[in-house]
C-alpha cells in the first residue's frame, strides 16, 4: 500500500516518513498504530494520532458528529491512557475508535472486564511485579528480547489464566535460552560483544595485535630499547614483547614470526600481520560457532518467542484498560438495538462527591432503580425525545456530557460509569455544548453542525444544549420545536436542554419534559441542587436562590441595594425565605 493512500499522509508527510524509516517500516507503523515511530520520524504527535485513528477506524470516527462529541472522545481516551502500563499501550488506547460491529464491542468488553478483574485480584506485591516488568519493557522500546524477559517475569510472578492465559504453555527453559540469544546475533552472523566470554577474549587479543601492527615502527623502537645486540636477540625480544602486549601465548607468537625477512622492520611488520590474520581466523571460527548456537536457541523457541512477543503487547493493552475500568468502577453496559438508559451514572470529568443520576430516552428494559436512593423512579420507556429543563448550575449540561461519555465508551467496547446501562447502536452521536455567542454566524454554524446528521435517516443520538444562548428566545423555541419534531420523524433519539419549556408548542406524544430542581442554599450559601431529573416535570430556574446569595454576599450597602432591587423583581418574599432557611440550616 502506498503511504499517500492513508488519510492525512500527503506528499510532504510521506517523503518525511520514507526518508526517516522507509516505506515498509512506515506502513507497518501506521498499521500497528505505532505513534512513537511516527513521532520519532518527525510527524507531530497530534497529527500522528489523527492519521492512525483514521487508518485503523475511519468508520468509527464518522460516528462523532460534532466537534463537542470529538472533544468528549478525546477526553475519554486521554483519561484512559493515563492508566497505561507501557507507552505503546497508551498509544493504542489513544487511537481506539468506535466499533461498528456489536460482536467486536462485546469481545473487547469481555477482555477489558476480565483484565479489570485480574488487576483487582492481584495483591500489592504482584501488582508491583507487573509494573516493574512492564517498566523494563517500556524503557528499552519493547524489543523481542525484552518482551521475552517480560513474559518470563510475569510467569515468575505466578500469573496464569484469564488475561495471562497466552503465557500459560510457554517453555521457560527455551525462552530463557532464546532471551540470551535474541538481539546478540545479526543477520550477517556477527555476534554482539558480551555474548560469549571466549569470543570476547579472542577479540581482545586480535584487537591488541592489530593495534601493534598499525604501529609497527613503535614496536620496533620498543624492542630495540631492550639493548639487543643480534638478530637472534631481537627476535626473542620481539616475541616476548608482543606476547606481553597481546596476552597471546609466547609459542603462538613464535609460530607466526617471519622466517625470511629482509631486516628488522620487515620482520616486525610481516610477523604482526601474520599474527593478526591467525587471530582473525580464530575470531571468525568462534563467532560462527557461537552464532550457530544462538540461532539454534532462537529457532528452538521460535514459536514460544512469537507467542511471548504478541502476548506481552496484548496483556499490556488489556491490563491498561482494565486498570482504567477498575480506577473508575466502570461496569458492562447491555448493548441493545435502540434506546439509551443509565442507572447511577457518573461523569468521569468530575471529582469528589458526585450524585449519580438515572435517565433514559427511547425504549429500554433497565428495570427498577436501586442505587441507594429510594426517591428515584424507574425512568420512562418509549419516549424518543426528552426536553430537559431546570435550575441554572443544575447539572443539565453535565448530564448531556455523561450520556455522551456512556455512549462513546460503549461504542468502543469499553465499560461505562454507571451501575447499569443499556446503550443502543448509533451511526452518529451529535453532542453540542452551549456556546454563548449571540450572532447569526454561530446560529448558522450550529444548525449546519447538528441538522445534517439528523436528516440522514441513520440511527442518530442528539444531545443538544440551550439554543437560546445563540439566538433570541422566541426564535430559539421555534427552532427547538422543529428539532424535536424532526428527531421524532427520523426515529432518532434526543435530549434537548432548554430554559424555554413554557414557550414551546405542544410536544409530540413521543416527547416528554423533565426537570432538575434547585432546593435552596446551603449554610455557606452554595446552591443546593438535586441533580436527579424529575421525569415529566418542568424544572424551575429559581433565580431567587442566586439573588439571595448575592444579597447575602454584597460587599457594601450600595451593592446590597442593587441586589435587593433584583430581589423585589423576582419576589422579595421568596428571597427572604431563602435567606432565612439558609441561616436556619447553619444554626
Amino acid at each position: 500500500m502506498r503511504l499517500e493512500d492513508y488519510w492525512g499522509v500527503g506528499p510532504k508527510t510521506s517523503e518525511k516518513l520514507r526518508e526517516a524509516m522507509g516505506t515498509e517500516r512506515a506502513v507497518a507503523a501506521i498499521e500497528n498504530a505505532d505513534i512513537r515511530a511516527l513521532a520519532d520520524a518527525g510527524i507531530p504527535r497530534g497529527r500522528a494520532v489523527r492519521i492512525l485513528r483514521r487508518a485503523n477506524g475511519a468508520a468509527g470516527i464518522e460516528t462523532l458528529g460534532t466537534r463537542d462529541a470529538r472533544d468528549v472522545y478525546d477526553e475519554l481516551l486521554t483519561l484512559a491512557s493515563e492508566h497505561a502500563l507501557t507507552a505503546h499501550a497508551a498509544d493504542r488506547i489513544r487511537v481506539l475508535t468506535p466499533l461498528s460491529d456489536v460482536d467486536e464491542r462485546e469481545s473487547r468488553l469481555d477482555r477489558v472486564l476480565a483484565a479489570r478483574d485480574a488487576w483487582v485480584e492481584l495483591n500489592d506485591e504482584d501488582r508491583a511485579a507487573v509494573r516493574s516488568a512492564f517498566d523494563a519493557y517500556d524503557e528499552t522500546g519493547g524489543t523481542d528480547r525484552i518482551a521475552v524477559e517480560t513474559a518470563l517475569a510475569l510467569r515468575e510472578a505466578g500469573l496464569r489464566g484469564g488475561t495471562f492465559a497466552a503465557l500459560d504453555d510457554l517453555d521457560d527453559d527455551a525462552l530463557e535460552a532464546a532471551a540470551a540469544a535474541l538481539g546478540t546475533v545479526d543477520e550477517d552472523g556477527s555476534v554482539a560483544p558480551g555474548t560469549d566470554d571466549e569470543l570476547d577474549r579472542l577479540r581482545e587479543k586480535r584487537d591488541a595485535a592489530a593495534q601493534l601492527e598499525s604501529s609497527a615502527l613503535d614496536v620496533l623502537e620498543s624492542v630495540r630499547e631492550r639493548g639487543v645486540r643480534s638478530f637472534e636477540e631481537f627476535r626473542a625480544a620481539f616475541v616476548e614483547y608482543v606476547a606481553s602486549q597481546t596476552d597471546v601465548r609466547r609459542g603462538r607468537v613464535e609460530a607466526a614470526v617471519a622466517e625470511d625477512a629482509h631486516d628488522e622492520a620487515d620482520f616486525a611488520g610481516t610477523s604482526l600481520r601474520a599474527l593478526v590474520a591467525e587471530l582473525d581466523a580464530d575470531v571468525e571460527e568462534r563467532e560462527r560457532t557461537v552464532a550457530a548456537d544462538l540461532r539454534e536457541s532462537i529457532e528452538t523457541a521460535r514459536e514460544d518467542v512469537e507467542t511471548a512477543v504478541g502476548a506481552v503487547s496484548e496483556i499490556a493493552f488489556d491490563l491498561s484498560l482494565g486498570r482504567f475500568a477498575a480506577a473508575y468502577d466502570l461496569t458492562r453496559p447491555r448493548l441493545v438495538e435502540d434506546g439509551l438508559a443509565v442507572v447511577g451514572a457518573r461523569n468521569l470529568s468530575l471529582s469528589g462527591a458526585i450524585q449519580p443520576v438515572t435517565y433514559a430516552v427511547g425504549s429500554h428494559g433497565i428495570g427498577s432503580v436501586d442505587v441507594g436512593d429510594d426517591d428515584v423512579p424507574e425512568p420512562p420507556s418509549g419516549d424518543r425525545v426528552a426536553v430537559l429543563t431546570g435550575a441554572n448550575s443544575g447539572g443539565k449540561t453535565t448530564l448531556l456530557e455523561t450520556l455522551a461519555q456512556v455512549v462513546l465508551l460503549a461504542s468502543m467496547g469499553l465499560p461505562v460509569p454507571a451501575a447499569r446501562a443499556e446503550v443502543g447502536q448509533f451511526d452518529t452521536v451529535v453532542f453540542h455544548r452551549r456556546h454563548a455567542s449571540f450572532n447569526a454566524g454561530v446560529l448558522e454554524s450550529t444548525l449546519k453542525s447538528i441538522v445534517p446528521p439528523l436528516s440522514t435517516g441513520d440511527r442518530t443520538l442528539m444531545l443538544v444544549d440551550e439554543f437560546e444562548a445563540i439566538t433570541e428566545p422566541g426564535r430559539a423555541a421555534d427552532l427547538l420545536n422543529g428539532l424535536v419534531d424532526l428527531t421524532v420523524d427520523q426515529d432518532a433519539l434526543g435530549v434537548y436542554v432548554t430554559h424555554l419549556a413554557d414557550d414551546l408548542s405542544p410536544l409530540p406524544p413521543e416527547a416528554r419534559i423533565d426537570g432538575i430542581f434547585a432546593e435552596g442554599l446551603t449554610d455557606d450559601l452554595a446552591l443546593r441542587v438535586d441533580y436527579q431529573p424529575r421525569f415529566g416535570t418542568v424544572g424551575k430556574s429559581t433565580p431567587e436562590f442566586i439573588v439571595s446569595r448575592l444579597v447575602a454576599n454584597a460587599r457594601d450597602r450600595a451593592e446590597r441595594r442593587g441586589f435587593e432591587a433584583l430581589a423585589a423583581a423576582v419576589g422579595e418574599e421568596a428571597v427572604q425565605r431563602t435567606l432565612s432557611d439558609a441561616a436556619w440550616s447553619g444554626d
